[in-house]
């Protein structure tokens, strides 16, 4: 009998336990913490991929696994992102953590190559990750959404926008997708009356190229937009662009279409200039770090406009914190990848609260509660205010433009 009673006792205080780490539903927000006294974390290529020291004292942490590009040529973007989650992650951590329990971070670089990134994933596997923000770029992040989708494992990307980063449900995005950029791209410059007679110059060995170009050409016509010249380059052709640039100042275009990476962005520019060639340039979210291009003339940019979830000079006092932060660790001004990976930590803290998740329970029932639960919550960030998601993973939120001023985005 008295056996009987001890087990009673003691599944009360097992439920009162897991009772006391369920979150709560409904709005949430990335709030403006004090900064953590941390150490500083090494430079990229220089044991860039060793976790964040930020174990909880019984040793129990949320692991959370990042990848993307910190070496190479798209490693602006990784760098932003892994620097953006390191925030994130010491502010929830000085909070108090997830639900009571710290969160170690993992960041690894796939050098914006897909077979790596798959490397970078077994790697954080292995290491016992249970939840994903990545891959950064599109290309990696699809060839991981295969294997997350067959360990069920939760996958938030902050900025892979082709469309098949989150053809399964387990995948999320943080970012706008390709038809969305290319869609709200031609629909601005149509409203606005930029042009009338477009070039487009795209990546035709990049899914993400490829994909917002198919958008913005299908929007063009009911914006009274007619493309004179496109031309493609690929993954093995993208240092000259003399021929692309001739073609698309002989047809008499008034604007240039770039919907690629900002390595490919500043050659362009740059043959542009070379040939007195003067349009107004329009990009998307892949321009994010031209100014930041070694050995290019950052004047080449004046006016570039591009689309964009966050500039540094906002007004809004939670991108002031973030910003504050990131210049006083990292001695520069945060892009908007920094800006996403930020969001996409305290989403996952949201979602993670919002499903009851506890430390103990394994990758794949986690994935399972945030599925539903990331179709639950709103979530106020730096990136958008009253954020939700569709079952697909796509997310509800406004789309802004930036135009390169003095040196500068500045929102449109």
């Amino acid at each position: 009998m008295k056996k009987k009673a001890l087990c009673l006792l003691l599944a009360c205080a097992m439920t009162f336990s897991l009772a006391a780490c369920g979150g709560k539903s409904g709005e949430t927000e990335a709030p403006a913490a004090d900064n953590a006294e941390t150490e500083a974390p090494a430079e990229a290529g220089d044991d860039a991929e060793a976790p964040a020291e930020t174990p909880a004292a019984d040793g129990a942490v949320f692991k959370i696994g990042g990848i993307g590009p910190t070496t190479g040529g798209a490693s602006a973007y990784g760098i932003a992102v892994q620097r953006g989650m390191e925030i994130a992650v010491e502010e929830i951590n000085a909070a108090g953590g997830i639900n009571g329990t710290q969160i170690e971070l993992n960041f690894q670089d796939d050098e914006h190559d897909p077979e790596k990134s798959v490397n970078a994933y077994n790697t954080l596997k292995d290491w016992g990750m249970q939840v994903l923000v990545g891959s950064v770029t599109s290309n990696p992040c699809i060839a991981v959404a295969e294997k997350t989708n067959e360990d069920n494992m939760f996958q938030l990307t902050p900025s892979g926008t082709a469309v098949k980063c989150v053809q399964y449900d387990n995948a999320f995005r943080m970012c706008f997708s390709d038809p969305n950029q290319g869609l709200e791209s031609a629909k601005y410059i149509g409203e606005n009356s930029l042009a009338t007679k477009v070039a487009v110059i795209y990546d035709s060995s990049d899914p993400y190229s490829v994909g917002i170009y198919e958008a913005f050409r299908a929007e063009a016509t009911n914006q009274n937009i007619e493309i004179v010249s496109d031309a493609a380059f690929t993954a093995d052709n993208k240092t000259d662009f003399s021929t692309a640039v001739q073609g698309a100042k002989n047809a008499g275009a008034e604007l240039l279409y770039m919907p690629f990476y900002y390595t490919e962005a500043s050659l362009v520019l740059a043959e542009c200039s070379k040939q007195s060639y003067t349009p107004l340039f329009f990009g998307v979210d892949g321009m994010d770090g031209i100014l930041s291009v070694e050995n290019f003339d950052a004047s080449l940019a004046e006016d570039l406009m591009y689309m964009a979830p966050f500039v540094p000079n906002s007004d809004d006092e939670m991108v002031k914190s973030f910003v504050s932060k990131y210049q006083e660790k990292y001695n520069e001004v945060p892009n908007q990848f920094a800006a996403d990976a930020y969001d996409c930590v305290y989403v996952v803290k949201a979602a993670m609260e919002e499903a009851g998740v506890t430390v103990d329970m394994d990758a794949s029932a986690i994935c399972d509660a945030m599925k539903t639960a990331m179709t639950s919550i709103t979530f106020d960030g730096i990136t958008g205010k009253g954020i939700s998601w569709e079952a697909s993973g796509e997310p509800n939120k406004a789309p802004l433009i930036v135009q390169i001023k003095g040196g500068e985005g500045v929102a449109l």
